[in-house]
């Protein structure tokens, strides 16, 4: 439940994205770094208010990780995509995230997924591709499906190594650090996004950004890192197959986009998909066999 509530408010992120960045209202480096510098605002606020123990040396340098791939990676080449492809086009490539997800998870972690967890995630990442390019055409593959790629691999390695570092330090605290550590760099690149091309956005761009910025950058992220951090990664990171469907279905109520009973159909057999996926055992790594001299030693419960 709380993976859910993370998808759903990231959800929104595509098609607002879109509106932000449209009619050349904003610039995609306004859009893509100063919603982080709003999110770190809130971020560093939080932590001066809580009095948040400073995190160790070695959990910085994770928080680092973090920070690389949620707060400059994703954002940035998401929104660099999105000036030019879809909402629709970017929900098709975005699709791939929960199976990179899970692969990330694997390799990070120790945990095992039988072959029926990996045949129902194969199978709603194909499906939920097939939803989203029936319903918004995926067209020929250019710089914004290569950007839309990069921005995959950087958020699915943020989301298992945030997911991990949640259970030492919690879910918010962890995304807060990883803003307020990337802050510098994004506080730099929104000041040259604005000498270079000064906002001139309508108020309900100025509402997409402050969503972006508040919900998809910080708040999400809440819900999310915490349903991660519970588990299992793997199982949990399979909730995004939904996000394609509800961003295609905020898409035709934003942005005009049509629905059909094609499009329902589809988003039933992938929530279908994720629900298997969610529900498929995980095993964690097998323990090394004991040798004859630690079964000697070993004390009986």
């Amino acid at each position: 439940m709380w993976g859910f509530v993370g998808v759903a408010a990231f959800s929104l992120t595509v098609p607002l994205t879109r509106i932000a960045v449209r009619h050349d209202a904003m610039s995609p480096l306004f859009v893509g770094a100063g919603r982080a510098v709003l999110a770190a605002t809130l971020a560093a606020l939080l932590l001066a208010v809580t009095r948040t123990p400073i995190p160790s040396p070695g959990q910085w340098r994770r928080i680092a990780v973090v920070a690389a791939g949620v707060v400059l990676g994703f954002p940035l080449m998401t929104t660099f995509a999105l000036s030019t492809a879809s909402a629709g086009h970017g929900a098709v490539v975005i699709a791939l995230l929960p199976a990179v997800t899970a692969l990330v998870a694997v390799a990070r972690t120790r945990e095992h997924p039988p072959r029926r967890f990996w045949v129902c995630a194969a199978l709603g990442a194909g499906a939920t591709v097939a939803f989203a390019v029936a319903h918004a055409g995926a067209g020929s593959p250019g710089t914004s499906d290569l950007l839309l790629l990069g921005a995959v691999i950087a958020a699915a390695v943020g989301y298992a190594e945030g997911g991990l570092l949640a259970k030492d330090i919690g879910a918010w605290q962890t995304i807060s650090w990883a803003l307020v550590l990337a802050s510098p760099v994004m506080v730099t690149l929104t000041v040259w996004s604005v000498v270079d091309q000064p906002p001139a956005a309508s108020v309900t761009e100025w509402t997409a950004f402050c969503y972006l910025g508040a919900v998809s950058m910080y708040l999400g992220f809440f819900a999310w890192y915490r349903g991660l951090a519970i588990g299992p990664m793997t199982r949990v990171s399979q909730i995004q197959l939904v996000q394609p469907v509800l961003s295609l279905a905020w898409a035709a109520l934003l942005l005009g986009e049509n629905l059909s009973w094609a499009t329902a159909l589809g988003a039933l057999v992938v929530i279908g998909f994720a629900l298997a996926a969610v529900r498929a055992r995980v095993t964690p790594a097998p323990r090394p066999h004991a040798t004859e001299g630690d079964r000697q030693l070993t004390i009986p419960d």
